[in-house]
């Protein structure tokens, strides 16, 4: 129970699904949603772990301020909910290291 998701998405049926990468697993959300939301939506609470002390870090606010669901996108650290879930979308935890 502690990876259930807490939200559960609206569109459920009527959103067509795409395969999304992220931290080397796929998932499959729904197209269009932000990626935070999507990832949410599976589960996947923590996105990210902070550089000082480690601790996981997941979406927040899900609008931009509080920068706590930051990813990798082609080499970008961007904010996973200013992301739109596309096909083929490749992301990783942002700051990770290669020996991580």
């Amino acid at each position: 129970m502690k990876n259930a998701s807490l939200f559960e998405p609206i569109t459920e049926g009527n959103c067509p699904r795409v395969r999304v990468t992220f931290d080397g697993q796929d998932y499959d959300l729904p197209e269009g949603v932000s990626l935070a939301a999507g990832l949410l939506s599976v589960g996947r609470l923590s996105l990210r772990n902070t550089p000082v002390s480690g601790a996981a870090r997941g979406p927040f606010c899900m609008m931009g301020a509080c920068f706590d669901c930051l990813v990798e996108i082609d080499g970008v650290i961007r904010q996973a909910c200013m992301i739109e879930v596309c096909d083929g979308l490749v992301a990783s935890p942002a700051g990770r290291k290669e020996d991580d």
